[in-house]
Parts: structure tokens; C-alpha cells; sequence
């Protein structure tokens, strides 16, 4: 019977019949499936190997039998080049629950949270749950560069250039973990561009900025980490975090784990009778754990603070020339960037300085970082006393 709108509509189930499938004599496999209950739909059934299979079509009540046999073609055809459309249909069907969002949850906690420093992994977190919202319920296998792009200038105009390069970094490291899971086929994130160029930052302090800076930098928590920042070369998040258990005051050392450095590599610092007299200062709250900040938190309130010691600097310089021009722009991370750099000038190893900033590159990276981990102890400390020494020369009448 060739299976047209009269002749569907005249078929009807035999008494005592649950079900009934009829199929067209013009196209094999196609056919139409009925049910008690009057259920019609349109179906191709095939065989992969040994294996029956069918695949449903669609309800005959909103499929004419033209478009039924036309998608049962179809499905005849993938057959015939080797493919079984109802392994696809599954496929798609499990697709469709991996959205992005399905999908970042398990990026985070079976990689990120395992491979990532914990600052690094709050950043990524934070991006990837907030700048990418707009695509959660996407399935992730339809993402693709155009709506990626799209999104980063979204970024760009909501929370700055900057941000948006962060959050197509960590987008890209998502869908790199992704491709490998075989959830995705490639990564769409290549191929789209930075929102901004970022240039690498050199400034490096004067002395006499560096006078400056200690001077104004006020008494309070701030002013203590500004100074421990110059005074140990270390990173700010590092020092705002800073515990009290893993200080060793009696042995003038400072030890924080792998969970809370930049590289995951536990870090030791020798502490100079500076910035010991510093830490000594710091009012001890309670049982709190954290030296500095409130609450449950670290020290926090960067911006504000900031633009407080950057006024006080400049009111200092107009109270001696009416006419003087505000510091140069700089920033925190810049006195990490100085203190290597002034180390260096007095004679301080490459090498040593990398230790002393905890970095694995350069004259530590691969092998060389491999065994020189937990090295230069001895190195590191001599190098911070010799900089500790010329930051006392330096600001002698300021403490």
C-alpha cells in the first residue's frame, strides 16, 4: 500500500491490537506506526548489521505523508553512507544537556579545582559564571566563534577591555579542557581577537618615589602592606592573605603552602629585621587566622586606599612647590617589579631573584625549576637583607 493522506486515514487497528505498522510499497522502510489510543507516527526502519533499528519521524497529525517519505529518504541514505541516524538522534539528544553551563560545572571541579592555584581558580570561576551567563543554557556543542565574539564585545563596553581578555582566556582554557573530553569538536574561541592590546608594564620606582611611597603610605593595615610589598617582592593577594600560622617569627621565615601561590609551589621567605618589626606592629584579632582584613576575609578595599596614598603624595609634593605635578601613575604590582629590578643592580644572581619571587621561568624553568624548587635558601635570604638594608638606608627617618 502506498501510504497517502486517504489511505492513512482509513487505516485502523485490528480488535484486540495494541499497535500496528504499516509500510509504504514505493520506499522500503518507511511506514507509520499506530497505536490504541489513535497515537499516528511516521517511521524508517532499517538494519545496521545484524541489528533492526527505527527511528520516528513525527506525528502523522502534523506531517503530511510528502514530508514523512522525503525525511525517510533521508534517514535511508545516511544509512547507506555508513551512518545510523538513531545513534545520532541519542547523540544530539545527550548534546542538548551539555549546556555551557552543565559543562563548566564539571570543567571546574574535575580540573580546575585540582590543577589551578586557589586565587586563579576564584578568578576563573568568578568570569566564567559571570561574563559568560548569556550563553549558560547554550548547548556547548553550539557554541560557535561568531556568538563568542559577539560576546566578548559585550564584555568589552560592561566591565573594560581588560576584563574581557581575561574572560576569553579563561573561556579558551574551558573549551581546550572540553575538546579533549569529546565534547566539543574544536575550540571556538580561536580565531577571535583580544578586545585590547596589553602591553607589558616596566616601571620600574625611583628612590625617591620609593621614600615617597613609604612616607605617605600610612600606619594602618594598608600601610603595613605597602611596605611588606617593597620589603619582600612578593605578590599582593600573597601578603593581604597572609596567616598567621604560617608565619615563624622566631626563625624570621614566612611559609605559604602551594594553595595560595600563583604556581602552586610552596614558597619560603626569609623575613629581615624590618619587616619583622613590621609584622610585630600588626594587632593580633582575636582567634582570627588572617593577619590583615576583616571578617572572614583578607585585606580587601585596594581602590580606595590607593587613591588615598596617591593624594597624600601628591599633597605633599604641592606643599613644597604649589607647581608640582602629581607622581607618575603607578601601581602596587610595581614594587614587586622594583624590587627585582633594584636587587639586581646590587649584584644579586638572576637566579636568586627568581627565587626570591617564586618564579619557574627563566633560569628555573623545566628541569633546572625541577630540582632548584626548595634551593637557594641561602641566597634568597642574603638577597632580601641586602634589600631590606638599602630600603632602611633609604627611608631611615620614616620608621
Amino acid at each position: 500500500m502506498r501510504l497517502t493522506k486517504p489511505n492513512v486515514s482509513a487505516l485502523k487497528l485490528a480488535d484486540g491490537k495494541s499497535e500496528m505498522i504499516v509500510f509504504d510499497s514505493l520506499l522500503p522502510g518507511f511506514g507509520i506506526r499506530l497505536r490504541a489510543g489513535g497515537k499516528r507516527t511516521w517511521i524508517a526502519q532499517y538494519r545496521v548489521g545484524a541489528k533492526q533499528r527505527r527511528v520516528s519521524l513525527g506525528s502523522a497529525e502534523a506531517m503530511d505523508p510528502d514530508e514523512a517519505r522525503r525525511r525517510a529518504r533521508d534517514v535511508i541514505a545516511k544509512v547507506q553512507l555508513g551512518g545510523d541516524p538513531q545513534v545520532d538522534k541519542q547523540r544530539a539528544r545527550a548534546q542538548a544537556h551539555d549546556t555551557l553551563w552543565t559543562c563548566i560545572g564539571k570543567y571546574l571541579s574535575t580540573y580546575a579545582e585540582r590543577n589551578l592555584a586557589t586565587r586563579t581558580l576564584a578568578e576563573v570561576r568568578r568570569s566564567l559564571n559571570k561574563h559568560w551567563k548569556p550563553l549558560h543554557e547554550t548547548a556547548v556543542h553550539k557554541i560557535i566563534r561568531a556568538s563568542v565574539a559577539s560576546r566578548l564585545s559585550e564584555i568589552g563596553e560592561e566591565s573594560g577591555p581588560f576584563a574581557a581578555n581575561r574572560a576569553r582566556a579563561y573561556l579558551s582554557g574551558f573549551f581546550s579542557w572540553a575538546v579533549e573530553q569529546g565534547l566539543v569538536e574544536d575550540n571556538p574561541v580561536r580565531g577571535t581577537g583580544r578586545i585590547a592590546k596589553e602591553v607589558s608594564r616596566d616601571r620600574v620606582l625611583s628612590d625617591a618615589e620609593l621614600r615617597l611611597i613609604w612616607e605617605h603610605s600610612g600606619s594602618g593595615e594598608y600601610g603595613v602592606i605597602v611596605k611588606l610589598l617593597l620589603l619582600t617582592g612578593q605578590r599582593r593577594e600573597e601578603i593581604a592573605a597572609m596567616q598567621w600560622d604560617e608565619l615563624d617569627i622566631a626563625n624570621g621565615l614566612w611559609s605559604i603552602g602551594s594553595g595560595r601561590t600563583k604556581n602552586s609551589r610552596k614558597h619560603t621567605i626569609t623575613l629581615s629585621p624590618l619587616v619583622l618589626e613590621l609584622l610585630q606592629g600588626i594587632e593580633h584579632k582575636g582567634d582570627r587566622a588572617l593577619c590583615f582584613g576583616s571578617r572572614k576575609g583578607p585585606f580587601s578595599g585596594w581602590s580606595k586606599a590607593k587613591s588615598g596614598l596617591d593624594e597624600r603624595i601628591t599633597a605633599a609634593l604641592r606643599a613644597e612647590n604649589p607647581k608640582a605635578k602629581p607622581m607618575s601613575a603607578w601601581r602596587l604590582h610595581d614594587l614587586r617589579r622594583t624590587a627585582a629590578t633594584r636587587m639586581a643592580d646590587l649584584g644579586v644572581q638572576p637566579h636568586v631573584v627568581e627565587a626570591v619571587l617564586n618564579h619557574v621561568s627563566g633560569h628555573k624553568a623545566g628541569i633546572a625549576g625541577v630540582y632548584n624548587h626548595a634551593a637557594y635558601s641561602s641566597e634568597k635570604k642574603a638577597a632580601l637583607t641586602l634589600w631590606s638594608k638599602h630600603i632602611a638606608d633609604l627611608v631611615g627617618d620614616f620608621y
